[in-house]
């Protein structure tokens, strides 16, 4: 499984972004069980931006919500995140994960920059 990110950039703070997250390889939609986004700011750990389950269940880190939105397009195993209302501390290297049906191993993407300037 391949996880490829786009949607990075530079924004001013209180702008939007949109990322997103498609999946290739040996996966149809029906076999993943989640899909979502972490992020990694400078010298801090990884943390969980929001996931969404194969049952339209989502998480949201507190800091993001009502901010961040996820959103899936099963048909071309893609999972979106629309930032709004950006600001500094959302600033990082943000990490698309996909979890298949059954399995607990976890495939992550390679990363997107999103840098909020103020």
């Amino acid at each position: 499984v391949q996880l490829q990110a786009s949607g990075g950039g530079l924004v001013q703070a209180g702008g939007s972004l949109k990322l997103s997250c498609s999946a290739s390889g040996s996966i149809s939609s029906t076999s993943i069980n989640v899909m979502g986004w972490y992020r990694q700011a400078p010298g801090k750990q990884r943390e969980l931006v929001a996931t969404l389950t194969s049952g339209s269940v989502t998480n949201y880190a507190d800091s993001v919500k009502g901010r961040f939105t996820i959103s899936r397009d099963n048909a071309k195993n893609t999972v979106y995140l629309q930032m709004h209302a950006l600001n500094a501390e959302d600033t990082a290297v943000y990490y698309c994960i996909l979890r298949r049906t059954g399995r607990s191993y976890i495939h992550w993407g390679q990363g997107t920059q999103v840098t909020v300037s103020s």
